[in-house]
């Protein structure tokens, strides 16, 4: 009997909470499937590697859920983070005094300036965004390779705290380390759900990529979101490429190569929707936790060969497509059904109205909603 009010409740959950349960119980389960195969898996010294190795993916698949639940994807993120890591470890190079804060500006500067040219490409030029960002991912990684002409920045040239950063503890408690830089990638995280969840601008994002002719009509404006996600995009893999090259030293002009796909894997297996208008920056924080525990676990269990690992990630993707758009079906049936029910009750409720209450001579079409109804978007 206890169950049932468990199972009503959770069939009165949002699809996206759901999902986020659904990756909290897929995350649990693997930590207690390997903890059963891999010796001295729950030390302290497993999780600090894998919140650690996690921050440039979380970030990026942040950066990700912006443009994909606006119906685009950005595959430039990958070379973004490259060129804002190798700017910025340049610029550290030559300028040994300067402030944290002020590379952090750069690199968020630097990625900033590259998404505004996918954005007016996209946006204002009428140009598909995956054809956009496949040209500027190529663009991006040529133009950082002729600036630095082959040459690499190596760690021992930058600044003692950028080495020191990537080691830097808020709090620790046996063995187990809150990270400075993943503690940084949460609070990207709650800000952004935050913001999307409760800020006009995020409502309308999800507005346009779940109808943009509704959204176009309604009067958002559907151009400048647009611009301004992959703005957002690419600041985000700008503060990725500072977090690379904390966590590297060394950068090179190929700092970041195969990071577009990982983004995208994770904030499609974390729930964002690739038809756009569904998904939470949340769910792409654990898609990203997911996908860097089953490979950082992996790796520590030898029977397991390295092309298995990568098709674990490819069958994590396709399982997510096909659950998201059977959901998304399912959910589309029953909103109609209930939809069709309620017009019939209404109906009926007008053709045979009560003795104390008289038809009206002027009806509203049942489904119809007034100017001041319409919901405010």
């Amino acid at each position: 009997m206890s169950s049932i009010p468990a199972l009503s409740a959770l069939r009165r959950l949002r699809p996206d909470r759901l999902k986020e349960l659904s990756l909290v119980a897929l995350i649990a389960l693997a930590v207690i499937i390997f903890g059963l195969v891999v010796d001295g898996y729950y030390s302290g010294r497993f999780f600090n590697r894998v919140t650690t190795s996690a921050v440039i993916v979380v970030i990026l698949a942040a950066a990700q859920a912006l443009v994909v639940i606006s119906r685009n994807v950005d595959l430039s993120v990958g070379s973004t983070v490259g060129v804002a890591a190798y700017l910025t470890a340049d610029f550290l190079q030559n300028n040994s005094g300067a402030h944290p804060l002020i590379a952090v500006l750069i690199a968020v500067a630097v990625g900033a300036a590259l998404g505004s040219i996918n954005g007016l490409l996209v946006a204002y030029g009428g140009v598909p965004a995956i054809i956009v960002t496949l040209g500027t991912l190529a663009l991006f990684r040529t133009l950082v390779s002729l600036y630095s002409d082959g040459a690499n920045v190596t760690a021992d040239s930058l600044p003692d705290w950028v080495i020191e950063l990537n080691g830097s503890t808020i709090v620790s408690a046996g063995g187990f380390d809150l990270r400075t830089t993943f503690a940084v990638a949460i609070v990207v995280i709650l800000g952004l759900q935050w913001l999307l969840a409760r800020m006009r601008w995020g409502r309308r994002l999800y507005a346009i990529g779940s109808n943009p002719d509704a959204a176009a009509q309604a009067g958002i404006p559907a151009r400048r979101l647009t611009m301004w996600s992959f703005v957002g995009s690419g600041a985000l893999a700008g503060l990725a490429g500072f977090m690379f090259m904390v966590r590297v030293g060394t950068v090179s002009a190929t700092a970041g190569s195969g990071l577009e796909l990982q983004s995208v894997a994770a904030a499609v297996v974390g729930g964002v929707s690739i038809l756009g208008g569904t998904g939470t920056v949340l769910g792409a924080f654990l898609g990203a936790i997911l996908i860097d525990t089953l490979r950082l676990s992996l790796v520590r269990v030898p029977q397991v060969s390295e092309f298995w690992r990568d098709a674990v990630l490819g069958v994590l993707v396709l399982i997510s497509v096909i659950t998201d758009s059977v959901l998304t079906r399912r959910l589309s049936r029953r909103a109609g059904s209930a939809g069709v029910g309620n017009r019939m009750e209404a109906s009926t409720q007008a053709v045979e109205p009560t003795a104390s209450t008289a038809p009206s001579p002027i009806t509203t079409p049942v489904g119809l909603a007034t100017r001041e109804e319409s919901i405010d978007v």
